[in-house]
């Protein structure tokens, strides 16, 4: 990027910074927040609260910490504010290059060691490919071939810090919040977005979200389409049958021969069911598997797709999912929206590996939830600015490469400490 071109994004970055300000809801915090998120974008390996003051204000690197500190850990101003407004400026670049195509549902974990940051617990953490000690945050990200953007973001509580008074009034956990899964938080995230008028799409998600019935149930009731990842055991009525009128559900499977597992359908396919299919390209060459397809009915639900990925030298298939999407969807269709969830990888890759998300040093509700909403937004500009920055190398680097790390600064503390 040469000088003119880093000029004119550092200018647009200024403005973007100017439209976001009134949602901070007080002028003073403007340059706080413009602080905070030019530490996310800068060079600096750890994007927690100290190396950040140490990147954005080397003279002064004891003040500007508390400054940021109190800005991110203290500051009453409203995530949901911000991200509206990261919305309403970040989404036309993205829809510039086609309209939004899925809503998608994930989580994503941070490892911790202590057991004092808000919400920390033993529960699996995709980060370490398995159960730890860590916090989890459910998002709803929307997407497109071209970006994705996280629209909302927020921290499960597990039932032991929900039903803790003590450690929710040390964490600042608001009085209101009581337990919710985390199925049930997505579905309140996407009601949210639904009243906010987001251009809707198809919701993409894994089994851990897939698996759930009633979510599946309202998103119909609310009129979206679904392609739900799940396990390969749900006994569904083979193709063809289904539950007649009065007829009570067996409580087994081998009270009924028409019904199987998912996996039992797919073993019972014949050569002809199966087709090869790609659906993007990647680095090296195009992206493509085996599938199949097959209309079947989960207890009393309505019939739908059930859609199957079988791999040519894999003994057994690998992936499942249901879809309410419409009868006349084109196979190759169903399994491009399918793949689209990938985009959700993408995001909390540059969210993580550039922009620090699992960086934040604090213990409490309010911190945690503002440090990934200004990580959302440092993302958000990156977005924007896409087209502007060479493909090699970390896009903010390339924005902020007149900042650099002072040579005398040493950071404290880690990550995953509290």
């Amino acid at each position: 990027m040469d000088l003119q071109s880093l000029g004119e994004s550092e200018s647009r970055f200024r403005g973007y910074i100017d439209e976001l300000a009134g949602a901070v809801e007080h002028p003073l915090r403007k340059r706080q927040l413009e602080d905070y998120c030019v530490g996310l974008m800068g060079p600096s390996e750890r994007k927690s609260v100290e190396p950040m003051a140490a990147v954005t204000a080397p003279d002064r690197t004891s003040a500007q910490h508390q400054s940021l500190l109190h800005f991110v850990g203290q500051s009453e101003w409203s995530d949901a504010k911000v991200l509206a407004k990261v919305r309403e400026l970040v989404l036309p670049a993205i829809e510039r290059h086609g309209p939004i195509e899925a809503w998608i549902i994930d989580d994503t974990g941070f490892p911790k060691q202590g057991k004092h940051s808000v919400g920390v617990a033993s529960q699996y953490c995709g980060q370490l490919g398995r159960e730890g000690n860590c916090q989890v945050a459910v998002s709803l990200s929307v997407a497109n071939r071209h970006a994705s953007l996280p629209v909302a973001y927020r921290l499960y509580l597990p039932r032991q810090w929900a039903e803790d008074r003590a450690r929710r009034r040390k964490a600042g956990v608001p009085a209101r919040l009581r337990f919710m899964s985390k199925p049930k938080i997505a579905l309140e995230q996407i009601k949210a977005a639904l009243a906010a008028e987001i251009a809707p799409g198809v919701v993409l998600m894994d089994a851990d979200y897939g698996r759930d019935g009633n979510l599946r149930r309202e998103l119909r009731a609310l009129r979206l389409h679904y392609v739900a990842a799940i396990q390969s055991s749900p006994m569904v009525w083979k193709p063809g049958t289904g539950p007649k009128p009065g007829r009570r559900l067996p409580k087994a499977r081998e009270e009924d021969a028409d019904l199987a597992s998912v996996k039992d359908v797919a073993l019972g396919l014949g050569n002809d069911a199966w087709k090869i299919i790609r659906w993007r390209e990647g680095t090296v060459e195009w992206l493509q598997s085996r599938f199949a397809r097959v209309r079947v009915r989960l207890a009393r639900e309505a019939e739908e797709w059930l859609l199957i990925e079988w791999p040519e030298g894999e003994k057994a298939p690998t992936r499942y999912w249901l879809s309410n999407l419409a009868l006349n969807i084109s196979f190759e269709k169903l399994v491009d929206i399918a793949k689209l969830i990938w985009r959700i990888e993408r995001d909390y890759q540059e969210l993580k590996q550039e922009l620090g998300l699992g960086h934040f040093e604090g213990r409490g509700w309010r911190g945690f939830h503002h440090h990934a909403t200004l990580c959302i937004a440092a993302y958000g500009f990156l977005i924007s600015e896409r087209e502007t920055i060479p493909p090699s190398g970390a896009r903010s680097t390339a924005l902020f490469a007149h900042i650099v790390v002072p040579e005398d600064y040493r950071p404290r503390g880690a990550a995953t400490a509290a």
